[in-house]
């Protein structure tokens, strides 16, 4: 991470990702396009946010489309340490379900399975 790039978004191992900084509005489209063909190859995904340091409704922005991807691609994508501010959000917006289907959201580890099925209740 430096000046000129306030997120770092780096694999650790394959399909292990770690993701650092800033996920946000400033960084977002960023993360998104570096992840694509850091994902391609991958059966399996596993996202470590345990290092983001500043989180907004753009990086929650950024989750949703990794697990839309996810979902179309037969993939499953995992979370661990979501940030609070983006539980937040994610609560007050009514997108949880799409996070975490059946899952616990108070828990570090976030599963989306490829082959759940992804829908948003309007009705609170």
């Amino acid at each position: 991470m430096s000046e000129a790039s306030p997120y770092r978004f780096v694999e650790e191992a394959p399909g292990r990702f770690a993701l650092s900084g800033v996920f946000g509005f400033a960084t977002a489209r960023r993360i998104l396009e570096a992840s694509e063909a850091a994902f391609a190859d991958c059966e399996s995904v596993v996202v470590d946010l345990a290092g983001v340091t500043q989180a907004d409704s753009a990086g929650l922005a950024v989750l949703l489309e990794w697990v839309t991807w996810a979902h179309h691609a037969g993939r499953e994508i995992r979370f661990q340490a979501m940030p609070r501010s983006i539980r937040a959000i994610a609560h007050i917006s009514e997108v949880v379900g799409l996070l975490e289907p059946g899952e616990d959201f108070n828990r570090t580890v976030v599963i989306v399975k490829a082959n759940a099925k992804l829908t948003l209740d309007a009705g609170g």
